[in-house]
């Protein structure tokens, strides 16, 4: 399996900062993320802050991005990753069935501003998870329930349609959902997730399902489910000046790493994110 010096999580602001920096320092590197880059930012209607692009739309801003990492090279991989595990010397990343590893992460996923769902966290592992594709074996036969905040949660939920014996869908947005039969949709908001040792049923706003897993697809986890052991500072992960985080080799950049939540300071903050990445594979080579 490729080793790649450095993977970048997120494609915001600070993560493709992060990657730009570090491709001129030579680093082989892997960023994760979907092409719009950041939904945020293709919906900002006006930037004024943004040094040397004053009065700017999201989308506007958004192309000169492109053009940046169309002139470096720099291609962002449309993967998800849901865990990230610190190896000693190397980390492992997981999107979905692949695997990856690299020799240090920075993680630049923003920030999810959804509070879980009661009996979410309780439940995490058993019988709630992130990622229906990765544990849909498990529940082969079974009933599931999926928690979708996006569209490309219905390609999961198709997916584990294949191995369940039911799939419920429940859609936390407004578009069109069209499902075969074997799915259905309710709409629904989500508010209590129950069971003792593990997932019984999921209860909404009108009605309860009796379900054997519940799988809550977002645009990013957050980051103490992302990488074990990794230490918060409430919602944010606790950083130094130079990006680092608790766990050696783990940098963050971005709204993830606090606020103010503003681009100019997440694209400053990917730079020192790289920089220091770089130094420390230079020193552990």
């Amino acid at each position: 399996m490729e080793r790649y010096d450095i993977a970048i999580i997120g494609s915001g602001p600070a993560g493709l900062s992060s990657a730009i920096n570090a491709k001129i320092r030579n680093k082989n590197i892997i960023v994760f993320g979907n092409s719009n880059f950041s939904n945020k930012l293709i919906k900002a209607p006006k930037i004024n802050n943004y040094l040397g692009i004053p009065n700017v739309s999201g989308s506007e801003l958004k192309e000169q991005f492109q053009k940046h990492l169309e002139h470096m090279d720099i291609e962002i991989v449309n993967e998800k990753i849901n865990s990230v595990y610190a190896m000693g010397d190397y980390f492992t990343l997981s999107a979905n069935e692949k695997m990856y590893e690299a020799a240090s992460v920075i993680i630049t996923s923003g920030v999810e501003f959804s509070k879980p769902i009661k009996g979410e966290e309780e439940l995490l592992g058993k019988g709630v998870g992130y990622c229906a594709t990765c544990d849909a074996p498990l529940y082969k036969g079974k009933v599931v329930s999926i928690i979708g905040y996006n569209k490309e949660a219905e390609e999961e939920a198709v997916y584990v349609s294949e191995l369940a014996a039911k799939v419920y869908y429940i859609p936390m947005y407004k578009d069109e959902v069209e499902f075969n039969s074997s799915i259905e949709v309710i709409r629904n908001r989500p508010t209590e997730i129950v069971g003792e040792k593990k997932v019984e049923k999921l209860i909404l706003s009108e009605c309860e399902v009796i379900t054997d897993a519940v799988f809550i697809i977002k645009d990013s986890v957050s980051p103490s489910q992302l990488v074990p052991g990794l230490e918060m500072v409430g919602e944010h992960i606790k950083v130094d000046i130079n990006m680092n985080t608790n766990i050696e080799g783990c940098f963050a950049a971005g709204d993830c790493a606090g606020k103010p939540y503003q681009y100019m300071k997440a694209a400053g903050q990917g730079q020192i994110a790289a920089l220091n990445a770089v130094s420390y594979l230079d020193q552990n080579k």
